[in-house]
């Protein structure tokens, strides 16, 4: 079994030197969960690539995927540096795979947004909301809250990504949990709310359901702004997005290294790259929020809705979130699902 591991390890390393176009070894940085329709990862690599003279290969592998990968190669690392969920860098520290580097721009990270001794760092994150087609309504009104979900009129138009099994779904669960009144030792509002949004026949789908949203599948969906961004700006769809007027929460996106990083410095320039102003315009203009307060362009900062609806997006304790996650998932199948 140990054999054959070291030999999927080494196909999967070569892989990686074949996609990055044969790069010397010296100007390579490998990255796992680097996929490039996501986060527009694909534009950012070509920036890395342009600014810094290092090759980061694409990779598709999600957070899960990544942690498994590095937990398998933890005594011969692959990958440089990884990006995670929120979670799954708080899950990881429990298997000691996580490097520590702390790029520039440190200390401009919020406190909350960072390991204190650098094992992962936030680069940008995103809030739960309601990603609507509005077409696809049918001259019903935008909903405005999340109480409005469970009006009669919006039967069978709402979905959300099954919080049992999907991190969307739980983030949505926490966002509306804190907005009604629970807290993160008690999930009882949102467990009340799951079940009269049951009874209101809403749509929980396993998987992303961008492309059901657009087909008007699915008119109103509980997902994360930048998507619904990308459906009104890049794909031209009619698609409103709404922070809910009970409030929500915002989750962020990390990046790593990977201890025993192959290509330390690497790794280094790379990370300080997502930090610096034009790795996080980057992701301004790919919709999501970054984590540093850089100046976003004026027609990419029109784009988003105003600062005074993002008032309404909080943190919370993302290391207890963690910790809550598989808790509160026993409890959504025992007694929603």
């Amino acid at each position: 079994m140990k054999t054959r591991l070291r030999g999927l390890i080494g196909l999967f390393a070569m892989a990686a030197c074949l996609g990055a176009g044969a790069a010397r070894a010296d100007e390579m940085a490998i990255c796992y969960n680097c996929p490039p329709e996501w986060a527009d990862w694909a534009g950012q690599v070509k920036n890395i690539k342009r600014d810094t003279g290092i090759t980061v290969p694409l990779d598709n592998k999600n957070s899960g995927q990544s942690l498994a990968q590095i937990i398998a190669e933890k005594k011969s690392p692959v990958a440089d540096v990884v990006y995670l969920g929120i979670t799954s860098a708080i899950e990881a520290m429990k298997y000691d795979v996580l490097g520590s580097y702390k790029p520039k721009h440190w200390d401009e990270i919020p406190a909350d947004l960072k390991d204190p001794n650098g094992h992962w760092v936030a680069i940008h994150s995103g809030s739960v909301g309601l990603f609507i087609n509005k077409d696809a309504l049918e001259g019903k009104p935008v909903p405005q809250s999340w109480a409005d979900l469970l009006k009669p009129e919006y039967k069978g138009m709402v979905g959300c990504l099954d919080p049992s099994s999907a991190f969307v779904g739980y983030a949505a669960a926490i966002a509306i949990n804190q907005a009604l009144g629970g807290s993160l030792s008690n999930f009882k509002p949102v467990i009340d709310y799951f079940k009269k949004l049951k009874q209101n026949q809403a749509i929980i789908p396993k998987q992303t359901a961008y492309a059901r949203v657009l087909s008007g599948e699915i008119p109103i969906l509980i997902d994360f702004d930048f998507n619904a961004y990308r459906g009104k700006y890049k794909d031209h769809a009619n698609i409103a997005f709404v922070i809910p007027k009970e409030g929500t929460v915002s989750f962020p996106y990390v990046m790593a290294m990977v201890k025993g990083a192959p290509h330390p410095a690497n790794a280094h320039k790379v990370l300080d790259y997502l930090l610096s102003d034009k790795g996080q315009a980057h992701w301004a203009n790919a919709f999501l929020k970054p984590v540093r307060n850089v100046k976003i362009p004026a027609d990419i900062a029109a784009k988003f809705l105003p600062a005074s609806d993002y008032a309404r997006s909080k943190t919370v304790n993302y290391a207890e979130v963690a910790k809550q996650q598989e808790p509160f998932q026993r409890l959504y199948l025992d007694q929603v699902h």
